[in-house]
């Protein structure tokens, strides 16, 4: 690939008016939709379908030793006609020299396409912004598990801003899908099992990032991607890229939520289409589902972009079109925007149109919301960042203490046998084993705990061989485990760092790469260790570290405290130290259901009651640990609920209250949840639905009433005609520390 270092001997503002006078779509005082109805009469057909097109970064855009923008053949070509965006430019490089580059590289976009239009530089965000020197947060999991919206959407204001200083302009992200598979590789990528906690952390995810929609235009935020719509993390056994099964009241009431809440509530400019199908339909070349529900009812006027190479997949995947060119249209008509990555999909557009000139209506209708989606980010008047500024202030001490914070909201305390933790800050001598061990951890732990504990640390063993594409578990070392299981009897406690690394639960691509798991059990001998560090007789403290749930069975047996980390942060070592010693209770809930086998699957806790009707055989009943539960240094309990009446009406609402007293001696955070049954209804119903939740800090000793108002709409379901109803009946309301435990009283809704 040949590449060609492009230099800039022209002032900005010559480059963009050379040979052309100010015309109005350059004219800021104009409103969007003027200045789009004036510049899409000017383009041509192929400078259109460039509009609908993205491509990676990585085909050839880069700097050189200087620092300078170099760019291959193959990029050059590309961008004569100008381009939508380009995925992922600098994520190598740090925040500043990235900030050049993205300067440089708008800068001959605009340039080299006759009407200096500029180009959306798109990232992702999974532990913040995927590029290098940005603040590592904890995965989209761990903030679900804190329960607290606010605190997310600092997270994601944090990821907007850092983003749009690196010169970045959207975000593939966040996913609104619901896991509830822990098989599926992409499992901690999104906000849980829930749907109503899943909305509330999307919304406030795409609120941050957006800066609230106004940092659009002030160019201090990003746009979002909403992902995937809809029903991805539903594919069959857990598998990426599988068929999606999902009845369309399930899809109605618990799947869309969500992305509904994207589109009216948070604004979302981007949506992206799921890989998937939906019973049969490919979601790709579905109309119904990317017109009609997400444009004629909910009234999304951004952009559609395709999940990479899907619109091709059409034809030589999914094989529901007869041509690359049927592909191409297929995901024209459903309401695709634009391509991503494929040279085999809408780059056939412009031939298409000469035999069709009537699909030329949908290309303008698709390159309208691309060029909507840029004037709202402000890219035609202000296109450029301030480098100065993106080295100051990415990945500030403030942004890594919001990780921290975080962090420390998001670890669950499942179990604490006898008060094992919080450790005493005294002379002992702890041992720090187990192949999810970081070498930093060490240190962190010292500098928490001082230095009258001696640590010892030794990592082992790896889990895998670490092959990005199929990786394989490493066999059983048994001099390693003879080594961890002596410097736990050489220690007075000993902290186990297990659960599985970034190859045990990941994205499984499309080329020779797998991701998803057949089985839920921790891999390699972590069980082992455990049983053979429990019959030291030491205490066993173990600190999970994983990406997607596991049955930890033989841990929940043999632990005397188990502390749950997910994915964490860069500071994730320095909140689990807190926690471990004390400085913090641990306040973290379970987004998801913690089953004991795979066999349970599938399983979450608002499933229709019948299907808690039978058993196994052989097999305890109800999960290992429930959503939404989670341990503390405080004692909480809860007084009986009052309710502000005991009947409502279509038109009325209830208060639902109940005092919640801290009767330990640490002040501790609680997560209040509101939790609401319907006794009978037309349709089977689910066995409780969370509605809603509040995190509250109490001091030793002290109590707040916390209160909830239940309304109709939080009661509305789709009924037999598959619309909307609101029945009358008895519903039950329980209002407690998770799904399995609280206080109840019943209300009845009458007409």
């Amino acid at each position: 690939m040949k590449n060609r270092v492009i230099l800039f001997f022209l002032g900005f503002g010559l480059l963009l008016n050379a040979q052309r006078g100010k015309m109005p779509y350059q004219d800021a005082n104009l409103s969007i939709e003027e200045r789009i109805n004036d510049l899409l009469p000017r383009m041509s057909l192929e400078e259109k379908v460039a509009q609908m097109r993205i491509f990676h970064a990585n085909i050839g855009v880069e700097s050189d030793e200087k620092g300078r923008l170099k760019l291959s053949d193959r990029v050059i070509e590309k961008l004569k006609l100008g381009i939508a965006g380009i995925k992922n430019p600098g994520e190598h490089i740090s925040p500043a020299a990235a900030a050049k580059l993205n300067n440089e590289l708008q800068q001959y976009i605009m340039k080299s396409n006759r009407w200096g239009i500029p180009a959306l530089f798109v990232t992702e965000s999974y532990n913040g912004v995927d590029a290098a020197g940005c603040t590592k947060f904890g995965r989209p999991i761990n903030s679900a598990a804190t329960f607290n919206p606010e605190l997310v959407n600092r997270i994601w204001d944090v990821v907007g801003r850092e983003a749009r200083l690196r010169g970045m302009h959207m975000c593939h992200s966040p996913e609104a899908d619901l896991v509830r598979d822990p098989r599926f590789g992409r499992m901690s990528e999104a906000f849980g099992e829930d749907t109503y906690l899943t909305t509330q952390m999307v919304l406030n995810a795409i609120k941050g990032v957006q800066g609230d929609y106004k940092g659009l235009g002030e160019g201090t935020h990003i746009g979002a991607v909403a992902k995937h719509f809809a029903g991805y993390g539903q594919v069959l056994g857990g598998r990426n890229f599988a068929a999606v099964e999902i009845s369309p009241r399930t899809l109605i009431d618990e799947i869309y939520p969500p992305f509904e809440a994207a589109v009216k509530e948070a604004r979302t400019l981007g949506i992206m289409a799921s890989h998937g199908d939906i019973n049969g339909v490919a979601s790709h070349g579905n109309p119904e589902l990317l017109t009609g529900v997400l444009r004629d009812q909910w009234g999304f006027d951004g952009y559609v972009v395709s999940d990479s190479n899907d619109i091709a997949r059409l034809y030589y995947f999914m094989k529901v079109a007869e041509s690359p060119e049927a592909a191409a249209l297929m995901g024209l008509v459903a309401g695709i925007d634009i391509d991503l990555y494929a040279e085999d999909s809408y780059a056939y557009l412009p031939e298409m149109v000469k035999k069709d000139p009537s699909i030329e209506k949908m290309i303008d209708r698709s390159v309208r919301r691309v060029l909507r989606t840029k004037m709202r980010l402000g890219l035609f008047d202000n296109p450029l960042v301030d480098v100065k500024k993106a080295e100051k202030e990415v990945r500030s001490q403030t942004s890594l203490a919001l990780a921290q914070e975080a962090d420390l909201e998001s670890i669950i305390l499942l179990k604490n046998e006898a008060n094992t933790l919080p450790l005493a800050k005294n002379k002992k001598k702890i041992a720090l084993i187990g192949p999810l061990l970081n070498q930093e951890t060490q240190e962190a732990f010292q500098a928490i705990a001082g230095e009258d504990i001696t640590f010892v640390a030794d990592k082992g063993f790896e889990l895998t061989d670490g092959k990005k594409g199929v990786p394989n578990v490493l066999p059983t070392d048994e001099k390693a485990l003879d080594r961890l299981t002596g410097l736990a009897n050489d220690a007075d406690v000993a902290i186990l760092f297990l659960g599985g690394d970034e190859f045990t639960a990941k994205e499984a691509y499309f080329n020779n790469a797998l991701g998803d798991r057949a089985t839920i059990e921790p891999v390699g001998p972590q069980d082992e260790l455990v049983r053979r560090v429990k019959a030291l007789g030491k205490p066993v403290i173990i600190v999970l570290k994983h990406r997607r749930t596991l049955a930890i069975n033989v841990m929940a047996k043999e632990a005397d405290a188990i502390l749950d980390g997910w994915d964490l942060s860069e500071m994730g070592d320095t909140a689990l130290a807190k926690v471990i010693f004390g400085e913090v209770s641990p306040s973290g809930k379970l987004p998801v259901t913690v089953p004991r086998s795979i066999g349970q699957l599938p399983f979450h806790y608002s499933m229709k009651e019948i299907n808690n009707k039978k058993g196994y055989l052989f097999l305890e009943d109800g999960p290992l640990y429930p959503f939404g539960y989670g341990l503390s240094y405080g004692n909480f309990t809860y007084d009986d609920i009052q309710l502000s009446g005991a009947t409502m009406t279509p038109t009325s609402e209830i208060t639902v209250s109940t005092k919640v007293t801290n009767t330990g001696s640490m002040a501790a955070k609680e997560v209040v949840q509101l939790y609401i049954k319907d006794e009978i209804g037309s349709v089977t119903r689910p066995d409780k639905e969370l509605k809603g939740f509040e995190k509250i800090l109490l001091n030793p000793g002290e109590s707040k009433t916390v209160s909830f108002k239940i309304t109709p709409k939080m009661l509305e379901f789709t009924g037999l005609s598959m619309k909307k109803v609101l029945e009358e009946g008895d519903y039950t309301v329980m209002v407690g520390t998770s799904s399995k435990e609280g206080v109840t009283a019943r209300f009845r809704l009458e007409k």
